[in-house]
């Protein structure tokens, strides 16, 4: 198989997706941190780049923040080219491990949270490069982890009210509020 590699903008200007023609992942996971990488050859070889300071996969892209004073232009085809060969080396992008099941647990309410966060959020949430998880419902108060792209987007705030916060409050009369939690 040819693998190409196109990118995609992010609403996060310090995130950019590198998309390819192949499946990376079944679901998704994020290394936020050089020390987080370790089980991924891929993730720990693109922290090699000094440039590098975030790395999340998701189906057939993997999304890459940059250091502030790194410039696109510079960087985007030195990491277009290290993605296509990773890609065609097949680097790993996690430790195998048995295909999780999507398992919802809590209250009637958290559960009828977490679906609708699976169903409707999280993938518009993957389009933009990141990654959303359900932490806690408690008092009215949706806690969630913002990953990816999303994690210190400047739009991530008005996504999370306007869009998140809205959809929730609409579909469960119990949310007041919509929270997210800083890695």
């Amino acid at each position: 198989m040819n693998i190409t590699v196109y990118t995609e903008s992010t609403p996060n200007p310090n995130t950019m997706k590198f998309i390819v023609n192949k499946l990376l992942i079944n679901g998704s996971v994020d290394y936020p941190t050089k020390e987080s990488a370790n089980e991924s050859r891929f993730a720990s070889e693109l922290y090699k780049f000094s440039f590098v300071n975030g790395v999340f996969f998701a189906s057939n892209f993997v999304t890459i923040t940059k250091s502030e004073d790194a410039e696109w232009t510079d960087i985007e085809p030195i990491l277009k080219e290290f993605v296509k060969g990773a890609v065609e080396s097949e680097y790993s992008v996690q430790a195998a491990k048995a295909d999780e099941a999507v398992n919802f647990e809590g209250s009637d309410v958290e559960i009828k949270i977490q679906q609708i966060l699976h169903d409707y959020v999280k993938p518009a949430v993957e389009q933009d490069g990141g990654a959303i998880a359900y932490k806690s419902f408690e008092d009215g108060v949706v806690t969630v982890e913002l990953r990816g792209s999303c994690s210190g987007c400047p739009s991530s705030t008005i996504t999370l009210k306007s869009g998140i916060q809205s959809l929730l409050q609409r579909m469960v009369p119990e949310v007041k509020e919509v929270v997210s939690e800083a890695l």
